[in-house]
Order: structure tokens, then sequence, then C-alpha cells
């Protein structure tokens, strides 16, 4: 079903409000989970604004879990980003090198690119339908559904019926007002202006730069199409005609361009905010992205946030609407993610400190001392090597209590790497966990110990197996598990050998255990799914 008509459905399982890169990446999701979902939005096509440009190593393997190929759109990989003060010289480094779980720790893209890709996946599903031209007037929700209420272009009323709504529509969203979530207390916020240049191949810079200047703080990378980006901290009293006037930007540019050479592609002054709703969920009405939280980008956080609350919500509405879980795991939304959507918000403002020094003193001495931390190993190391990132490790949530000193945490995320399939293919190992709730064996057959009547329960709630082996070990002939090859050891090196875990959609680690404790590990996963 595509947007080839004006007219809205009368029910579906899953409406949608907003059709950004989280709305489109949902709606993906749930057509790769086979529900019927609906995407509005008030505008037709993908907006054209300078907007999110970074995405961490999670982010990538979350498009890679919604069906994107890796070249489905362009990326710039970035070595590493440099903080550099005009009064201590660089007083900051992130190694972003080298590779997580199967993808870049760091990489730059230019926004439409990546949502045309991910719209054009959501089309590929028949249960996925998508229409512009409509905006949300009202909702109600009783025991059974939500009815929204949404007006069209020709200003005519329509209703639509869905068992759950998510609200995906941005930092001003209807939604979040609608359940009276509206973003309370005050907000950090600072006016940039953001501006991209066209046709600097060969010439743009191959990382990121924060030039943390008191005066006027300038963030500056490259992206993919020949594009490079500046990011200008408005002082006080200067307006937004004044900084996206084209003499003016030539002139903020001019230690990079020659204005002769200068080609702006786009410009736009934007209010940096860090705020967060008190709660991601009112009863069956879900927000995610911009309209749950909303990050200072000086880490690279907004989007990929976004992403993830789609990754750990999708699967959770798939699962109740097709009957394979109780409407109780949707709880546990909320108290996953919005912990670590905090503690994001708080590393980027801590971050914006750094880069916004308030004046020459307070960045001579802040910057001066995070120089000499540097001297320091082990603090060194917490900068340098992503340390200081919060891990996306949840403390409560849909998973068996954590169990101290075990090398794979219930509640982390399960590791990818490298594996070849029994046809002989090399592929991550996220495409072999597939679409499904899995068991995970580590060098033994997950199903060896289970009876009948446990294999049956687990495979109707959308259970199925895994084994991984050595590199060079083959699956015995008879064997019917569906076998993989670690060929960096990137899974069998982190849990012991012998070991079994339950692993959600989302690649969140639900269980794990021994062997032995096979059929236990399966039961109290169902018993969490409320079976």
């Amino acid at each position: 079903m595509h947007n080839d008509n004006t007219t809205l459905p009368a029910t579906v399982d899953i409406l949608i409000i907003g059709y950004g890169p989280v709305g489109a990446t949902l709606a993906a999701l749930l057509g790769r989970y086979g529900v019927h979902a609906l995407a509005v939005d008030k505008v037709h096509e993908v907006l054209l604004m300078p907007r999110a440009i970074a995405l961490d190593n999670e982010a990538l393997r979350i498009l890679q879990l919604a069906g994107l190929a890796e070249d489905a759109f362009d990326k710039i990989v970035i070595p590493e980003v440099r903080m550099h003060c005009p009064m201590v010289g660089q007083f900051g480094r992130a190694n972003t090198s080298g590779s997580l779980d199967g993808h870049p720790k760091l990489v730059t893209f230019y926004q439409p690119d990546l949502e045309h890709s991910m719209r054009a996946q959501s089309r590929r599903f028949s249960t996925v339908q998508h229409l512009g031209g409509f905006e949300l007037v009202d909702l109600i929700q009783d025991d059974t559904g939500v009815l929204a209420i949404l007006r069209g272009e020709d200003g005519s009323q329509q209703q639509v019926r869905s068992h759950y709504l998510v609200g995906a529509d941005g930092a001003s969203s209807k939604v979040r007002s609608l359940i009276g979530q509206d973003f309370q207390g005050t907000s950090y916020s600072e006016d940039w202006l953001i501006v991209d240049a066209a046709e600097r191949e060969q010439q743009a810079i191959d990382h990121v730069e924060f030039i943390c200047d008191h005066r006027r703080p300038t963030p500056h990378m490259p992206a993919p199409g020949g594009r490079e980006r500046w990011e200008f901290m408005l002082r006080a009293g200067e307006t937004r005609e004044q900084m996206e006037n084209d003499e003016h930007i030539a002139t903020l540019l001019q230690p990079w361009i020659a204005a002769d050479q200068l080609k702006i592609e786009r410009k736009a002054v934007y209010r940096f905010h860090a705020r967060c709703c008190e709660r991601f969920q009112s009863g069956r009405v879900f927000l995610i992205g911009d309209a749950a939280h909303i990050t200072p980008p000086f880490v690279g956080q907004g989007l990929v946030a976004g992403l993830r609350d789609a990754a750990n919500l999708a699967w959770k509405l798939a699962w109740v609407v097709n009957g394979r879980a109780s409407s109780k795991i949707l709880d546990s939304y909320d108290q996953e993610r919005r912990p670590h959507a905090r503690e994001m918000i708080a590393l980027a403002k801590l971050m914006g400190s750094m880069v916004m020094p308030k004046n020459a003193p307070l960045a001579f001495l802040g910057h001066g001392l995070m120089r000499s931390l540097r001297l320091v190993p082990y603090l060194r190391s917490l900068f340098e090597e992503l340390e200081i990132k919060p891990k996306n490790n949840f403390k409560h949530g849909l998973f068996m209590p954590v169990v101290r000193g075990r090398r794979l945490r219930r509640g982390g995320l399960f590791p990818q790497g490298l594996v070849r399939t029994q046809d002989g293919s090399i592929s991550l190992s996220d495409d072999s966990l597939g679409d499904n709730l899995t068991l995970v064996g580590f060098g033994v057959d997950p199903c060896a110990q289970l009876d009948e009547e446990i294999r049956r329960c687990w495979e109707g709630c959308g259970g199925r197996y895994l084994q991984v082996g050595l590199q060079g070990q083959k699956s015995r002939a008879a064997a019917t598990t569906p076998f993989i090859e670690d060929l960096n050891h990137a899974l069998l090196g982190k849990a012991p050998a012998g070991s079994l875990a339950v692993v959600r959609p989302d690649r969140i680690v639900m269980h794990e255990g021994s062997h032995a404790q096979a059929g236990k590990l399966i039961r109290e996963s169902l018993a969490l799914l409320g079976y």
C-alpha cells in the first residue's frame, strides 16, 4: 500500500504520527514484524533543511535491523574528533576509528539520503502505508484502542482507530501536548547558525573538530556528496536575518573558503534544547525521538536516541498486536529508554559546557585542565576511547535480573561480528538472528536439552534457535538447528563455552545461563512475555 490516495483506512494496528527518519524506521521495523501500520505526516516530501549529521555504531546497527543495506546511503567514516582552544591548543581528542559490533564507531551522513532510503525500505512491506498531508487534531483513548482525528489539506476531518498510537512528530509534538507530557522546567537553549557548503571534494577536513572559542564556538565536519558543515553560535543581540545573510556567512567562512569559491547549499538558524518528558507512554500512546526527548548536538546522539526508541518499541508492539505477548510488556519501553535518554542529554550538556565557555578565563581554566588531565593514562583513555559515553545497558525492564560478574550482561546489547552461514556466505551475525526471539548456543546446540512441549511454546511466541561455532567448525550432518561460524571470535569471546542466551528482536540480552538450564531459561523468558 502506498501514498497514492488520500483516503485513510478506518482501522489499523499501529498509527504513527510523523514520518521523519525515526517514524520511517519504526514503520519499516513494524513492516518486518508483519504489523499493519499507517504513518501520516503534515508534509509529503522529505525535508531538505540541515539537521542531523552523525550516526554511531549502535544507530547503524539499528538501520541494519530495519533492513537497510550497508550501501543504502552514503557515509563518511570519521577517524577522530578533536577539540581545539585558541589559548591552549588541542585539549581533547576522541578516537573514533575502527568498528564496534560490525559498524564504524562514527560516521557523518546526509539526512535526506537516509530518509529516502528508509522510506523506500518501509514501502517494501504490503502491511505499511504512508500518507502525507494529514495533521493530528485530537486523540481519544479507551480500553481497546485510540481514536485519532486527523485534518486533511482540504480542511476536512477523518478518523482512524488503532490499537496503539506512536508520536514521532518531532520537537513540537502535537501528540506530546495531547497526552499532557509537554516539556517541564527551563530549557538549556542556544541559537546556532548551521551552514552546509557544497563542492568541497578534496578540500573538506576528514575528521570532526570543535573550535572551542568563547567568542564564537564552531563545530566543523565533512559530509557525503562533497559537503562540509560549520555551526556558529550566535552572540547576544545577533538576529536570524543577520546570520543567514550570504555576505555575513562568507565572512564567517573566510578562514576556510574564499568568498568567490563558496557555494552555500543550505543555511538555517536553529535553537538547540535539552529536554526530556516525564513519561514516554500514556496508556496506548507512546512518544519516540524528538517528541520524547531533545538532545543538544555535541555528542551526535539526537537522531541516534530516536532510533534506539524505535528499535526498542517496535518489536514489543508487534508481539502484543500479534498475540505473542501480554500488553504489560509495553510498560518496559519507558522503563528502559528514559533513563538512558536522560544520561545522553546530561553528557551532551557537559560537552556543551566545554564547547561553549562563557568567557576567556573560564576557557583558559577549563580547557587547560582538560589538557592536563590527558597526562593521566586512565583519564585520557576515558575520554579518547569514548568510555565516558553511557552504555546502552538497562537497569530495569523486560529481562531477567542482572547477575554480577557474568560476561554477557542481561539488559545489555548482544555482541555482533562477522560469521559464515551454512551456505558458505559471510555476513554480520544479526542477519542470522533475524526478526525473532532467539535462543543462542555458544558452541552447543541450544535445542539439545529441550522437550517437545517447551519447544512448541517457544516457537509459538516467535522463538527460534541459533548455534554459534568456531571458525572452521561445521554443524553435524543430522543437525537441524541453524549454525554459524564465528569468524572473528566476536560472539564466542563474550560468553562462556557451553552457555546459552535468549536474545530479543532488538538485540538486547533477555536471559542467559548454562546449557543445562535451557528449559528454565525459556520458561522464565516466556513468563516475562506474560505466558
